[in-house]
């Protein structure tokens, strides 16, 4: 790699404004590393983690690589400013980041007002439609606002890519940026990945006509998109295809190959976009260490007590459940399956607790505050109608605590997963891999994990209380030996792409193309 970027360097000399010019670009809203502004004046650090943290390190130590983002808040602003954008290496973990010090106040709308509140609801089906959505003027403001923050991106790339550089786009928040970026440098290999499902076409057509073809235009200006499932990616295809048909947008599925689209460019030749499909795995290494340390270990002895023991002395059963929450989540509904299952089967009072965290999630959002204080109203319905003296049926947290979450996944006799729709769920893969009982998962059918882990989880219908109940009666009776056989190969399914191979996959597959 390093004799052909030293080639690839002396081609591109003085073509870029940026005096060290990256070969590999990830471009995603949150970035690596968050900045607090303390009361003495100096800031703060903090690294961050997941799939795309766990990804860029897996790049060659001889390859010139840059994250870009944006700062989310006065400590990032702050070191932005500081810094003019370029952080220092001692804060990232010797990681080239270039933050964005986009405006406040375009940066709200385009976040809150597009991304999380518009986009999400879009993909995630969340809309209450005899009242919303409404587009109007104020939306109108806030678009304006998302076109503006993906340009920003759009430039701060076209600024720092080598010529001929790979760029991976993350996520709806920045649909905009291929197309964009293509016009700046045509050069680049461009791809774009989405973390969340993809609406059906019907449901994307909710979205102003113009709105709708900008965004899928802009997406289709990568070379390559990214999906967690087939399902996500076929829908994608097919909202192209209804929606741009008529400007010469030709989808295929040619047989053995990714599907892809053609569609016009400047110049006499069409371009080829091919849609791939990564299912972001568990990364076992990780959670495994970091699952026996001792802030773990701590947490399980004070979980053990807050789930007691049964009336005969033996150990309760756990149904696990760790989500953030997300209106898509569907923990409201997961508690009043729980609370059917304690009053269909009696059999289970006393000898069964619900674990459930739900951390709290976009709290500048009132709907979203709204939800978290529903989820601990019903939580504390049942213990009401259910607990005794000895026995919290319902064990709610909502500070979020990564240490207490990996003590309740070793814990876990039955995981539940029931979103109303996701473009992955990676609990479903994280329970398995840990669960010391061999947990048996409960999942959505709406999950994207389903496309993967359906075989061997007892899937549900999320809207289906009834199902969800009978699902969990049936999850905490499995034969041991069928409960383990399929928790081995939830274990080994959940963990065939870890995000070391599935970012290195799609990096591979854009420099191929």
């Amino acid at each position: 790699m390093a004799s052909d970027q030293s080639e690839q360097s002396e081609q591109s000399e003085g073509s870029t404004a940026h005096a060290n010019p990256a070969w590999v670009l990830v471009a995603s809203n949150r970035g690596p590393v968050s900045y607090t502004l303390r009361a003495d004046g100096e800031l703060e650090a903090r690294r961050g983690g997941g799939g795309l943290v766990s990804g860029l390190s897996a790049i060659d130590s001889d390859a010139d690589a840059v994250w870009v983002c944006a700062a989310l808040g006065d400590g990032d602003r702050e070191a932005v400013r500081r810094t003019e954008g370029r952080l220092d290496p001692a804060d990232t973990g010797g990681r080239r980041v270039r933050m964005l010090g986009i405006d406040p106040g375009v940066y709200a709308d385009a976040y809150n007002g597009v991304a999380n509140s518009t986009l999400w609801f879009v993909h995630h089906l969340l809309y209450q439609t005899p009242l919303e959505p409404s587009f109007g003027p104020e939306f109108r403001a806030q678009w304006a606002s998302y076109e503006t923050y993906n340009r920003a991106f759009a430039e701060a790339l076209a600024d720092e890519a080598a010529d001929g550089a790979a760029v991976l786009v993350q996520d709806y928040h920045l649909a905009l940026v291929p197309g964009m970026l293509r016009e700046l440098r045509p050069d680049l290999r461009i791809g774009h990945f989405s973390h969340t499902p993809w609406a059906p076409y019907a449901y994307f057509r909710m979205l102003p006509d113009d709105i709708a073809e900008q965004l899928l235009r802009g997406m289709l200006g990568a070379d390559r998109l990214g999906f967690l499932t087939h399902r996500w990616a076929g829908a994608f295809q097919t909202c192209a295809a209804s929606v741009l048909g008529r400007y010469d947008f030709v989808s295929y599925r040619p047989e053995g190959e990714e599907p892809h689209i053609l569609h016009p460019r400047t110049g006499p030749n069409r371009m080829r976009t091919t849609l791939g499909v990564h299912g972001l795995g568990a990364d076992a290494g990780f959670l495994r260490e970091r699952a026996h340390r001792p802030d773990v270990a701590e947490r399980m002895v004070t979980l053990r007590e807050q789930i007691g023991r049964a009336p005969d002395g033996t150990e309760r059963k756990t149904i696990v459940r760790v989500d953030r929450t997300e209106l898509s989540k569907n923990i409201v509904r997961g508690l009043f399956s729980y609370r059917l299952l304690l009053a269909e089967h009696p059999e289970w009072r006393g000898r069964v607790v619900h674990v459930a965290f739900a951390y709290p999630s976009r709290q500048d959002l009132a709907v979203y505050r709204d939800y978290t204080a529903e989820v601990q109203r019903v939580a504390e319905e049942v213990n009401a109608e259910f607990g005794t003296d000895d026995w919290t049926p319902v064990v709610l947290h909502v500070r979020d605590d990564f240490a207490r979450s990996l003590a309740a996944y070793r814990l876990a006799d039955v995981a539940l997963v029931n979103p109303i729709r996701d473009g992955m769920n990676l609990v479903a893969k994280e329970i398995p891999v840990l669960s010391e009982r061999g947990a048996a998962l409960v999942l959505s059918r709406e999950a994207g994990a389903y496309e993967e882990l359906g075989e061997d989880a007892l899937v549900v219908n999320p809207y289906d209380i009834n199902a969800t109940a009978a699902a969990l009666h049936e999850a905490l009776t499995l034969p041991e030996g069928d409960r383990l056989e399929r928790a081995k190969r939830l274990s080994a399914a959940a963990t065939a792409l870890p995000p070391q191979r599935w970012f290195l996959d799609q990096l591979e597959a854009l420099q191929r193309a």
